[in-house]
């Protein structure tokens, strides 16, 4: 499961790569901190549960680790809309008032020990950190890192080099031309990053499985719980939040005229802050309503109205493929942003985001009638 070790070098063998969707039996997975979670405990053959790997155990409630870590987190009920189009609406960081917490929940839902460290005034120096990433890889213990490898997402540090000088890993960007100035690769494929305490901006440290994790059942309630919080919080840390994220991404689709004229020069950054939230949103929002399903399949919760939440965010998936509808389909083009720019056009994406406003606010009671 690892490569040579040593005071020099390390790279891990075998954790799962992480990639936008490119095929394959694999769902797709572009949500990347619950994604970076899911490759580390598949590595650590510790996944909750996968149909599609030939060691998933048969009869296993949980037939999507992926879904289950999603549920868990929080994240796949979630949605803050900063005003003024800003490209970081979907950093997983933005979903508690303390940056550090979100991150947090993700080893609770891993079921593992570990620590979060988060770019604040009591931010460690290179060699603490160095000494922590070392100690980690050297346990055979992956690490996830947000900002390493691209723009500020989560990606996963699987080795290093010279003693620490180069980190290894996994980014979901780095092969795209824009994002991987100043990386170099190794020959089986991973990045490697020399200048890595510039670029990280938190790290997740994954320390040993908790020996008595939570049971199944109370796991999810407190998922649930934590749901219909993301859900109703109006703001977060100043940032619209749940249900007024929707009313604040509609008012911007209506109100922000001059920015999204066709000869702005805003247009095609809008059109992609856009674009990434409708993404997003689908993609949360399935997998929301997979993991409410497997937990009401298991008869962990209100199995009845945790069947009905799942319907609303089933829903809402659905109304993001009529949001890509509206501009021409799914994707990013010139015709398409064309479109964004065309105030009728906006008038029914408006329509839609209240649509699926309407959508989340039903889940949130059904969630609440399974928590009663």
């Amino acid at each position: 499961m690892a490569g040579r070790s040593g005071s020099d070098r390390l790279l891990l063998q075998g954790v799962p790569r992480i990639a936008f969707y490119s095929g394959g039996a694999r769902c797709p997975e572009d949500i990347t901190y619950p994604a970076c979670l899911r490759a580390a405990l598949e590595y650590l053959g510790e996944l909750p549960g996968c149909a599609h790997l030939p060691r998933h155990q048969a009869g296993s409630p949980i037939h999507c680790g992926y879904a289950w870590l999603m549920g868990l987190t929080g994240q796949a009920f979630s949605l803050v809309w900063e005003p003024g189009w800003s490209p970081a609406n979907g950093d997983v960081r933005w979903l508690a008032a303390d940056p550090a917490e979100p991150l947090r929940r993700g080893l609770e839902a891993a079921g593992h020990e570990g620590s979060v460290f988060v770019r604040s005034a009591r931010w460690p120096n290179e060699a603490d950190l160095r000494r922590i990433i070392i100690a980690h890889l050297d346990e055979r213990l992956p690490l996830v890192a947000i900002g390493l490898a691209g723009p500020p997402e989560a990606s996963l540090i699987t080795g290093y080099d010279a003693a620490g000088d180069v980190l290894l890993g996994w980014s979901f960007f780095q092969d795209m031309a824009e994002f991987n100035v100043g990386l170099s690769f190794e020959p089986s494929g991973p990045f490697r990053q020399r200048d890595w305490y510039s670029h990280l901006e938190a790290l997740v440290a994954i320390g040993q499985r908790i020996a008595a994790p939570a049971p199944l059942g109370e796991a999810v309630r407190e998922a649930l719980r934590r749901g219909l919080e993301q859900i109703r919080t109006a703001r977060i840390a100043g940032r619209p939040a749940g249900l007024a994220a929707y009313d604040a991404w509609s008012q911007a689709l209506l109100e922000d005229g001059p920015a999204l004229e066709p000869d702005s020069g805003d247009l095609c950054a809008c059109y992609d802050v856009h674009d990434n939230a409708v993404g997003n949103l689908a993609e949360l929002r399935w997998y929301g309503s997979v993991f409410l399903s497997q937990a009401a399949n298991a008869s962990l919760a209100g199995d009845v109205e945790l069947l009905r939440a799942a319907a609303c965010m089933a829903q809402e998936h659905s109304l993001m493929w009529q949001a890509w509808a509206a501009v021409g389909g799914n994707g990013r083009d010139a015709a398409m942003v064309r479109a964004f720019a065309q105030p009728e056009v906006r008038q029914r994406l408006a329509a839609v985001i209240r649509a699926s406003r309407d959508a989340c606010a039903s889940t949130a009671d059904h969630l609440e009638a399974a928590l009663r």
